[in-house]
């Protein structure tokens, strides 16, 4: 491939990628869904083997570049007007807290984790679950949160406590999935002795029944049962 050649594919791979994505619209990126990251790749990929795949003839380029675009501009106007349709190609978002109450099947369905789950609802400054009501996994990967009602404007009054009730800087992890997070403990300074009397406090017989418990700022401990514990 000439010098002459190589400018020719890069300029034509340049206004064709151009043009396509402004056709294709700002969905691509701010409401980007499955769909949408792997037809960006696609039209990545093809435009990458069009500038530098001299196998590659700039017509097949350009036909595989509108077609793909064609494609997902039909897909998309499938997903505008149809809902059923909407369901296959996008997805439905799915409620991973109900009511306070982390719903396990939904985790697993969405392959999301308790570690994930923490972080994306830090990302929304809820470093509690027991701050949350409902949580909704939403189909372009985004968590969508609704905190208790009480929880909703808490300012630095709400947050203050008696000078002899023991405090933490935020609320911490002691259980996942039935094990108990014995450093978590040592770090605030408590035992398995003691998440031992407050579950049993709780009325729960044994930690392997717990799904997350956490220790809050208060020093009180939020519980989350197993869902077999309530069938």
């Amino acid at each position: 491939m000439d010098t002459m050649e190589l400018i020719l594919r890069i300029s034509i791979g340049f206004l064709v990628l151009f043009v396509m994505t402004r056709v294709m619209g700002r969905k691509e990126i701010s409401q980007m869904t499955f769909f949408n990251f792997v037809s960006a790749i696609a039209v990545g990929s093809i435009t990458a083997n069009l500038v530098a795949n001299q196998n590659f003839s700039v017509r097949n380029g350009v036909i595989a570049l509108v077609g793909w675009t064609a494609y997902t501009l039909v897909m998309d106007m499938i997903d505008i007007k149809s809902k059923k349709a909407r369901k296959v190609v996008t997805g439905s978002p799915i409620t991973v807290v109900k009511e306070g109450k982390i719903i396990e099947d939904a985790m697993q369905q969405s392959r999301l984790d308790l570690d994930s789950l923490k972080a994306m609802l830090r990302q929304k400054n809820v470093f509690s679950l027991k701050d949350v009501d409902y949580a909704i996994f939403e189909t372009n990967g985004k968590l969508s949160v609704m905190k208790k009602q009480d929880k909703q404007s808490v300012n630095k009054k709400d947050m203050n406590v008696g000078s002899q009730q023991t405090t933490y800087p935020m609320a911490t992890e002691v259980v996942s999935d039935g094990r108990i997070l014995s450093n978590n403990l040592s770090k605030l300074n408590l035992d398995n002795k003691w998440l031992e009397q407050q579950l049993q406090q709780a009325g729960v017989d044994s930690v392997e029944d717990v799904f997350y418990a956490e220790v809050q700022q208060d020093g009180t401990l939020f519980i989350d049962s197993k869902d077999n514990l309530l069938h």
